[in-house]
């Protein structure tokens, strides 16, 4: 597909907002949040009549919502800074953890039972962060990447296509991954288990995207409207602020 070319000859190129804008710092902070969050409750195994899950399952699409929300509107520099803010964010809980569970404690019978709830609650956590960074860092980089040359082709067209390709292959790389190495820390012990654990994570995950879809994409065109240096960029172009306009600043990546 091509696209009219701009005088001097330059291509359209796809509009993001400013980094800087204070949307941004409070999706970052949510998102660095909702992981860390994820990781502890993703240590607890849970099962719904045949599905294995884990209890972190209800939070941590949105982690993925965000970093749709992110990529489109900022780009996907902006969208690197988020994963690896969440990535530091996770190896600061887990040395957190670990410094907590090593403090000396009370010796009462209170206390020594504290500490061993503390224990087996937050002791595998190092190994959900692990499981939780290694598929955030691939699936979220997959799932950008798809946003990002997505939007590079389309610029302003194309948002929901966008939101569904990028989610069902970040998703299914995470959930691979995430479920290879944090199976054992949740007592998933054999092949079939780990089959159920995968697929019913998969299909949940993306299908409760899928499912707010519609929103999230509502909100995505309601914060361009509100971001003054995302609506620069279109104007630069001097095509406007509808979904087909096209943009004039350099894409990010």
């Amino acid at each position: 597909m091509t696209f009219p070319r701009e005088r001097g000859g330059q291509a359209p190129r796809a509009a993001y907002a400013d980094a800087g804008s204070p949307r941004y710092a409070t999706m970052l902070a949510i998102m660095c949040v909702v992981v860390v969050l994820s990781n502890i409750g993703g240590s607890k195994g849970v099962v719904f009549g045949p599905v294995i899950t884990d209890g972190g399952f209800f939070l941590f699409p949105l982690a993925y919502i965000l970093g749709d929300t992110i990529t489109e509107i900022y780009g996907v520099r902006a969208a690197r800074r988020a994963i690896a803010a969440g990535f530091l964010t996770s190896i600061g809980a887990v040395v957190t953890y670990a410094i907590i569970i090593a403090l000396p404690g009370f010796t009462d019978d209170f206390g020594v039972a504290k500490q061993a709830a503390l224990e087996t609650a937050l002791g595998p956590v190092w190994q959900i962060v692990l499981a939780s960074m290694l598929g955030f860092v691939c699936g979220q980089s997959v799932n950008s990447f798809i946003m990002w040359a997505r939007k590079r082709r389309r610029l302003e067209r194309g948002l929901i296509g966008r939101l569904a390709g990028s989610t069902g292959a970040g998703e299914l790389v995470d959930t691979v991954v995430f479920c290879s190495v944090a199976a054992t820390a949740i007592g998933i012990t054999t092949i079939g288990q780990w089959a159920n654990y995968a697929f019913f994570g998969f299909v949940y995950k993306v299908a409760v995207q899928y499912l707010v879809m519609p929103l999230t994409a509502y909100v995505i065109r309601r914060i361009k409207r509100a971001e003054p240096s995302y609506q620069a960029a279109l104007a630069a172009a001097g095509t406007g602020t509808g979904e087909h306009a096209g943009a004039a600043q350099p894409a990010q990546a």
